[in-house]
């Protein structure tokens, strides 16, 4: 019964906010067609639950001329992805696949494709709830912590969800967008790539 609370929430408070931010994100889209050319969006397939892979939506933030799918250099973002990312506003396509169910508004945040062969069993757990557009892990550190306390974090949302534990989250995450703490690892866009535990233990 919570699960279905849960999902109905999902899908009246992303159509809600799909609604009052259309003009805001029509203003973005021109703008980064205009400064960034096309694409506006990107587009990238991701783990979603039980990690069945969907296409997830942000606004471009990085370079036209440079592949998207590979990660880690924070000097490939725009002039504008940076104050996109900043405010995250870089997110707010995603409040589509929320309304059609491939994500959720809270839960673990979608990571790439090649890390599912890197978790161990417990890591894996994540995948057992719909990826969200924030998290546990997004409010307490966000790309400021390790990977192996980003994806524990993860599993703990896992087993201690609630709906009360959503609606906290979602205060937490207010703030957090407004402080712009934890947006990005130094010298990253947002983390450096997981490379699998012995690796993240070693470079945390």
């Amino acid at each position: 019964m919570s699960q279905a609370i849960k999902r109905l929430l999902d899908v009246i408070v992303s159509l809600f906010l799909l609604l009052t931010f259309a003009l805001p994100m029509l203003v973005i889209a021109l703008t980064v067609l205009l400064v960034d050319r096309k694409p506006i969006l990107f587009r990238q397939q991701r783990p979603g639950y039980r990690a069945t892979p969907f296409t997830v939506f942000k606004f471009r933030t990085m370079g036209a001329s440079v592949r998207d799918d590979v990660a880690t250099d924070a000097r490939r973002l725009t002039r504008l992805g940076r104050l996109l990312r900043s405010f995250s506003l870089d997110e707010l396509p995603q409040l589509w696949n929320v309304l059609t169910g491939e994500m959720s508004l809270v839960g673990p945040r979608p990571l790439l494709m090649q890390y599912l062969e890197r978790y161990t069993p417990q890591q894996a757990r994540r995948h057992e709830m719909k990826p969200g557009i924030t998290g546990w892990a997004q409010v307490n550190g966000r790309n400021a912590l390790n990977w192996p306390e980003r994806l524990a974090m993860d599993v703990w949302y896992v087993d201690n969800w609630s709906l009360g534990l959503d609606a906290r989250i979602l205060a937490k995450t207010i703030l957090q967008v407004l402080t712009r703490k934890g947006i990005s690892q130094k010298g990253e866009a947002t983390m450096s790539e997981f490379m699998g535990n012995e690796n993240s233990a070693a470079h945390s």
